[in-house]
């Protein structure tokens, strides 16, 4: 997993570029210099050749590490960080998340369709879901053994692969990622960070909060209150809502192991099963 615990930023003018390390500060200040000389360099030439052949379609997130998961050996497993919009993420080379994109639905949760049917009819299973379900299904067939965890997300599903650990680069998470027609930013973004992601926390703006007004690492003292301050008041926003609903296990019903204690933790803080409108 990539998550440099040190950046430091150079500037020139209106130019500027982040250093990144796990060497220390003064590392990660020389690399931004470095980089702010190469996006000089490139913006004095023709332009003709990409930016991206010097590394910055590549770079690690910038994502304050807020807790860890260690293995046997200390390292760690899982990392829960903050992504840039302020919401909570869990980052595990362990547990792999896949993840649909249908486009937006509605976000009246499980709740609020229960107390429309009286909480005696089920609702309806969306096409969509139909067709995540009978992909899974097909899955189990040609892969016996395997447990799948299913929720719906306010964009799509969210699939979680429970019955053993899986790592990002294994052939199979590919296999995966291609059967269930994962997200192609989504696919990307867990190969240059060499980890599975799942969205912890509700977006800010659909619970009715604003972006949040700096980003870590904060340029001082002032700023890192003024996020602060935004943090309490979207946390009591989100409070209404989850960012994820479980529609079932399927497959084999034992979690693995080594991955319960993350499994527990994404659907608590997810609040999976708390039947509230999805964000």
């Amino acid at each position: 997993m990539r998550f440099p615990r040190f950046w430091s930023r150079a500037a020139s003018g209106d130019t500027f570029a982040w250093g990144w390390s796990e060497n220390g500060e003064g590392d990660a200040q020389a690399q931004a210099e470095a980089r702010l000389r190469r996006i000089q360099s490139w913006l004095a030439s023709d332009r003709r050749s990409p930016l991206n052949r010097y590394g910055y379609a590549d770079r690690p997130l910038r994502e304050p590490v807020l807790r860890e998961f260690a293995a046997g050996d200390g390292r760690p497993r899982a990392i829960v960080s903050r992504n840039s919009y302020g919401c909570e993420v869990l980052n595990t080379a362990e547990l792999m998340f896949v993840d649909v994109d249908v486009g937006e639905s509605t976000p009246a949760g499980p709740s609020l369709l229960a107390k429309l049917f009286g909480g005696s009819k089920p609702p309806s299973v969306s096409p969509e879901e139909r067709r995540v379900r009978t992909t899974i299904e097909t899955w189990l067939r040609a892969n016996p053994g395997w447990g799948w965890r299913l929720y719906r997300t306010r964009a799509g599903f969210r699939l979680a692969a429970t019955h053993a650990p899986i790592a990002p680069d294994h052939a199979l998470a590919s296999a995966a990622f291609e059967t269930f027609g994962a997200d192609p930013l989504y696919r990307s973004l867990c190969k240059s960070q060499a980890c599975f992601r799942a969205r912890l926390t509700p977006k800010p703006w659909r619970c009715g909060s604003g972006n949040p007004p700096a980003r870590w690492p904060f340029a001082d003292a002032q700023a890192e209150a003024v996020f602060q301050k935004w943090e309490a008041s979207y946390r009591r926003r989100a409070e209404a809502f989850a960012t994820c609903g479980l529609l079932g296990q399927f497959g084999s019903p034992q979690i693995h192991s080594a991955l319960r204690d993350l499994v527990e933790y994404h659907d608590t803080v997810a609040r999976a099963t708390a039947r509230l409108p999805l964000a």
